[in-house]
């Protein structure tokens, strides 16, 4: 740390706020609103922009997404109440190409996506950095519940928020070293409790308006629908089996099954519970067995973000968070290249490729990559 640190503003910038330009992405929810208004009372230059990413015709219908028309109306709003510039990107080309299709895509690999991390890695901290950096920014500001803490070797480190709750650090695994360089999370020490309450204290419109729920372009969570429309004819029959490869019953296509899925197979006779265990897309295949199958002690993990410290050749001691709605477990991590061998020290149930695993050192995020293998306890999985 430099010693004129006494003359940094609240953002990290040398100056008064006033001298700081800082881009709010506004998604016209209230984390975001809130970070405006936060930023705007401080005195900074803020400048608000509102991601148009689809169809307003199909957007409109529905209600708990997070880039509508609504959505797009109530950052405006809150945008012209606080006095800020408020500027709309149609965003509608780059989000259908670099989420939307891979989206279809992995579901019809047999896969479970995370389309709100791509979206983060592509469109909003890629392309929309870039366009805050055009209009003279000198960071851009979120409302993600995440903390950006400077370490001792003057790096900008992504820490856990404080509300558990609401914690989003596994969903900006993918944030590059650079873009942290250049983005802040004004609320990640506050909990939602106190967002709302400050969204109050400023009259915002949109102090009570709900968290957004689903997948933003997907309406309801029917995802099939989706997934139909976007590529016709995907959906292929194929059969149910067992671990021994015994045909068990047919199915209407794999991507209506998720790995560690329980009810829906039409299948029964069965004394104890049975799980979709595998899918098999080359073979038009939904693996089922025992719950036990479904145990897995080492993951394959590709397109790896590493923002922490070089991992030693005999490997790193992790905590490893292999779905968002999960806690993290205990793990060794061995870097390859772009890839990660993840050995978790006890096997974990319905670990799915096509989720993220996100690497921990305590609160810190370390990095993380998407799942595209998972070695099972049983050895009769591993040939299937």
């Amino acid at each position: 740390m430099s010693h004129d640190q006494t003359e940094l503003n609240s953002l990290g910038f040398p100056g008064a706020p006033a001298d700081t330009r800082v881009v709010v992405a506004m998604s016209g929810g209230v984390d975001s609103s809130v970070t405006a208004a936060l930023l705007k009372e401080q005195g900074y230059d803020v400048v608000g922009i509102t991601l148009q990413l689809y169809d307003h015709g199909v957007a409109v219908q529905k209600k708990g997404s997070c880039c509508a028309g609504q959505d797009i109306h109530d950052a405006r709003r809150v945008s012209e109440a606080l006095g800020i510039p408020h500027y709309v990107l149609d965003y509608e080309s780059r989000f259908k190409n670099q989420v939307m299709e891979e989206f279809a895509d992995s579901y019809i690999k047999g896969e479970t996506p995370i389309p709100c991390v791509r979206c983060n890695q592509t469109v909003k901290f890629k392309d929309l950095l870039d366009t805050a950096r055009d209009l003279g920014a000198d960071c851009m500001a979120t409302g993600h519940y995440v903390q950006r803490v400077v370490g001792e070797d003057g790096k900008a480190q992504l820490v856990r928020g404080i509300d558990n709750g609401k914690d989003q650090s596994y969903f900006l695994f993918a944030t590059t070293q650079e873009q942290m360089d250049f983005l802040r999370f004004p609320l990640g020490h506050m909990d939602k409790e106190q967002t709302r309450i400050e969204a109050e204290r400023f009259g915002l419109t949109v102090a009570d308006k709900p968290d957004s729920q689903d997948i933003c372009f997907v309406p309801e969570g029917r995802y099939v629908d989706v997934i139909e429309r976007l590529r016709p004819g995907a959906l292929e029959p194929g059969d149910i089996v067992d671990i021994d490869g015994n045909v068990l019953g047919q199915h209407e296509g794999i991507v209506k099954y998720t790995i560690g899925q329980r009810r829906g197979l039409g299948i029964g006779g069965f004394e104890d519970p049975i799980y979709v265990v595998k899918l098999n897309a080359e073979k038009k295949q939904v693996i089922v067995g025992p719950k036990e199958a479904l145990l897995t002690t080492e993951i394959g993990v590709k397109d790896v973000n590493w923002i922490g410290e070089d991992v030693p050749a005999d490997g790193l001691a992790v905590i490893a968070k292999i779905r968002s709605t999960r806690p993290g477990v205990p793990a060794r991590i061995f870097l390859e290249g772009g890839r990660a061998r993840v050995r978790l020290d006890e096997p974990e149930a319905g670990v799915s490729p096509g989720q993220a695993a996100v690497f921990y050192d305590g609160d810190r995020v370390l990095g993380g990559g998407w799942i595209d293998s998972a070695t099972s306890a049983d050895p009769r999985l591993a040939a299937a």
